[in-house]
């Protein structure tokens, strides 16, 4: 009898370790990416490290990295999608893919660390050409951090777009034929997501900013105190009460030097600057939107103050645009009213109750019509005095007062026929006046630095001496226009242009507190001056977006005004208030 055993049960198979189901788990989610893809992102992560305007933080350099990351590997996709459908198709064995991904992550692994060393080392060369000093190299691994939560956040809305476009072709293809259902599927959601952005998500962010906005605009600057002098808006003989005048406006018009401020610094008798503003508040209509009709009743309220306060009978007056929640620059005012020996008078008012990033993003319409209204209504005053006594007309501005201000003028001889004088500060890219008269610049010139007719009437400045002492200058004539722009300034800039074209002011020399190592990428430049301008009031004087003491010198050059010793005076006492 044969008698048959059971065969024993295999015994089980020993779980995979955590190591190994992460390495698995790793691989698999990596291979949701497409090769390409990752290579292109490789490339723009280390382009996204390189030199820019102005040194950035560690966290926006990391936000910096991530939208380069992702585009990159948009752009990677989209060129492998192309290839395939122009018929190159590729089969690679399992071994070559193997290979491929391999050397992919060997260079991932040296590249990745190494261009964060260089990042810090690029990014302390920017802050000692600023003036700042050296960060801290341990701060560079948030970047690595931080670029991945954003290429990720991004990837995700992306794939989601993705499948809202499939779904649209789901439905188009029922009336189309589906190649061409799929585009028209992708033109609508490029379409919807362009409105969004644009339309809907700009002005309700206005319009949430400007509730908060409108509360901050009611409170005043500490020490910051009502004036008593008669010639001062918000005064007690003022048309204008102190509570209108809004945040900026309370502390444009308590601010300033005073007749014996000024003696110290002249050494000769002053008088009190006039300085008059009307706030915001002052309109019926507070929603944050005005039009040019409106603007014309608070510039008639303006020129009200500028008839009380005997503004009309000084040697200077100066029609000042202001910034969205109607800031005006102190060191720029006060260098004027030192130079003046307080024989001066200033104008101006608020438009909005936004900051000028947000005014930059959802309101450019409200500072054209201020600076157009309050320059129209001023000048219509003063048009019709004796011209042998009324006092030499100037305007200034600076960001979006510059821009605002600018749109008064139907061109560049407009604005030397009726003006005696302009000071432009730091004027935004998207200015139509700027961009026509840097285009026009002489032949040889530096889109940096314009030359415009050998600078008879028009001149770039990034400092004092560069007023006299840039090529191609000839003795200049009045009225004399400055344009005061620091080669650092991403506001005067940064344009859409840069995410295809590559400038002018990236093909010549550098500017002096540039690293010459900056160049233009397509795509990462943009991203990288955007980000420039979150910060690029708060570096030193003299770069980026701070223009401050030197304001004496190009008021003095403006004016006529050769005493050097007086000038100097003027920028040391502007120096010892910051």
């Amino acid at each position: 009898m044969t008698t048959t055993l059971d065969t024993p049960p295999a015994p089980p198979e020993p779980s995979p370790s955590f190591s190994a189901r992460l390495k698995d788990g790793i691989l698999r989610w990596l291979g949701r990416f497409h090769p390409v893809g990752l290579a292109v992102a490789l490339l723009f992560y280390c382009w996204s490290l390189s030199p820019s305007l102005l040194p950035r933080p560690w966290y926006l350099q990391g936000v910096a990295t991530g939208i380069s990351v992702i585009t990159g590997y948009g752009i990677g996709v989209l060129l492998a999608w192309i290839v395939r459908k122009c018929g190159f198709e590729t089969n690679w064995s399992a071994t070559v893919k193997k290979v491929g991904w391999y050397l992919l992550a060997v260079v991932a692994v040296v590249v990745v660390p190494t261009f964060l060393v260089l990042g810090s080392w690029w990014q302390d060369i920017s802050r000692e050409l600023v003036g700042m000093e050296p960060g801290s190299s341990w701060d560079y691994p948030g970047v690595l951090l931080v670029s991945v939560v954003v290429a990720l956040l991004l990837l995700i809305i992306g794939r989601g777009l993705r499948r809202v476009a499939q779904w649209v072709t789901g439905l188009v293809v029922r009336v189309l034929p589906r190649p061409l259902a799929r585009i028209v599927s992708v033109v609508l959601v490029g379409l919807i997501v362009f409105w969004a952005v644009e339309g809907l998500l700009s002005v309700e962010i206005a319009r949430i900013a400007n509730g908060s906005a409108m509360a901050v605009d009611e409170g005043t600057a500490d020490g910051v105190e009502q004036p008593q002098a008669p010639e001062r808006s918000g005064s007690d003989a003022s048309l204008e009460p102190w509570d209108s005048l809004g945040r900026e406006g309370r502390t444009f018009v308590a601010g300033g030097p005073s007749p014996e401020e000024i003696t110290a610094v002249t050494g000769g008798p002053a008088m009190m600057p006039i300085r008059v503003y009307a706030g915001y508040r002052s309109l019926d209509n507070l929603d944050g939107y005005t039009d040019y009709d409106e603007m014309e009743v608070l510039a008639s309220h303006v020129v009200a103050e500028l008839d009380r306060t005997g503004a009309f009978e000084r040697e200077y007056l100066a029609v000042a645009t202001t910034t969205g929640r109607g800031w005006v620059n102190q060191d720029v005012a006060a260098a004027l009213e030192y130079l003046s020996d307080g024989n001066s008078a200033i104008a101006a008012m608020q438009y909005s109750f936004l900051a000028s990033p947000l005014a930059f993003l959802a309101d450019r319409v409200s500072p054209r019509n201020a600076g157009r209204a309050l320059f129209e209504a001023v000048y219509a005053r003063w048009s019709v005095l004796d011209p042998e006594t009324r006092p030499k007309l100037l305007v200034f501005g600076e960001s979006l007062g510059s821009y605002g201000g600018q749109s008064a003028f139907a061109g560049v001889q407009d604005m030397i026929t009726r003006t005696d004088g302009a000071l432009w500060v730091g004027t935004p890219n998207f200015t139509e006046q700027w961009r026509r008269i840097t285009d026009s610049r002489d032949p040889g010139s530096r889109e940096i630095l314009p030359v415009i007719y050998g600078g008879q009437n028009v001149r770039f400045a990034a400092t004092p001496d560069d007023l006299t002492e840039l090529d191609g200058l000839r003795d200049w004539e009045s009225p004399r226009i400055v344009y005061w722009q620091h080669p650092s300034d991403p506001i005067v800039w940064w344009s859409s242009q840069l995410v295809r074209h590559r400038p002018d002011w990236l093909r010549e020399e550098r500017g002096a507190d540039i690293d010459k190592g900056m160049s233009w990428i397509p795509f990462v430049t943009f991203w990288q001056v955007t980000l420039d301008m979150v910060f690029a009031a708060e570096v030193p004087g003299g770069h980026g977006h701070a223009y401050t003491t030197e304001a004496g010198f190009f008021w003095a050059d403006i004016l006529g005004i050769e005493d050097e010793v007086r000038v100097k005076a003027v920028f040391d006492a502007l120096s010892s208030d910051e």
